[in-house]
């Protein structure tokens, strides 16, 4: 990638020597990659470089090795929403979970489209509940373009595929109400909302953030990766103090 001009949303930000920072965005074609801004660590820049803004990407490089040179302009701003304590975690969290997960330079389209879908529900819905279902679908989107997804189209014990309520932890395949009966505490609840669509209450929500938390944790975010998961945590905690 000795150059590409591209929009792109920005995931995550670390400060690089005395002025610049190194920024890691999601390009809708080329997928994640990382760029040093000169300067900004600036007034004038760390608005821009806010984690769910989309920016017009310009990045330069002259060997394909090379951490390109970056420069951005400003498309579409969610500064505001940092200010408030839910969207800025749900921001903060799906963000951080993009930029540590994905490896860098492999197009992952899907997930670009389902991300921005996440920020613009954050963005637009009065209340929590209008985003979060969503931001459940993006975690168990991005477990199968990595490879780890979840087989939610028949019992695992049975094969059918009527009255699916669980998931097994060890197969990460569901299970059926009648397949799991005296076995229950040792799966996990398979929310109506990612069969069926539509919305969910907030029990629902917090047993679909419990599954997909469950397994992002055992094969994704892994090693040094398990340092976002503060992250998520913050974004639970706040979810259950707004619904208490």
């Amino acid at each position: 990638m000795p150059s590409l001009t591209t929009t792109a949303i920005v995931c995550a930000v670390r400060h690089h020597g005395e002025h610049g920072a190194i920024a890691r965005l999601l390009t809708p074609d080329d997928g994640l990659l990382p760029g040093y801004v000169r300067g900004g660590r600036s007034r004038t820049m760390r608005p821009t470089l806010l984690p769910g803004n989309i920016v017009k990407a310009d990045f330069r490089a002259r060997t394909e090795d090379q951490l390109a040179g970056l420069t951005v302009e400003l498309i579409r701003s969610r500064a505001p929403l940092h200010a408030e304590p839910l969207p800025a975690v749900a921001i903060d969290w799906s963000c951080a979970l993009t930029a540590a997960a994905l490896p860098e330079g492999t197009p992952y389209p899907a997930l670009h489209q389902a991300l921005e879908g996440v920020l613009g529900a954050v963005e637009a819905a009065p209340a929590a509940r209008g985003w979060a279902v969503a931001l459940v679908r993006y975690e168990l989107l991005l477990l199968a373009e990595l490879g780890f997804g979840l087989d939610l189209t028949r019992c695992a014990a049975q094969g059918d595929t009527d009255d699916l309520a669980y998931v097994s932890p060890r197969s990460a395949a569901a299970v059926s109400r009648s397949a799991a009966a005296g076995y229950e505490n040792r799966l996990l609840p398979l929310p109506p909302f990612l069969l069926e669509g539509g919305m969910g209450d907030w029990t629902q929500i917090e047993d679909g953030l419990r599954l997909t938390g469950f397994f992002l944790e055992r094969s994704v975010l892994t090693d040094r990766r398990a340092d976002v998961l503060a992250a998520r945590e913050r974004l639970v905690e706040r979810l259950k103090r707004a619904v208490a």
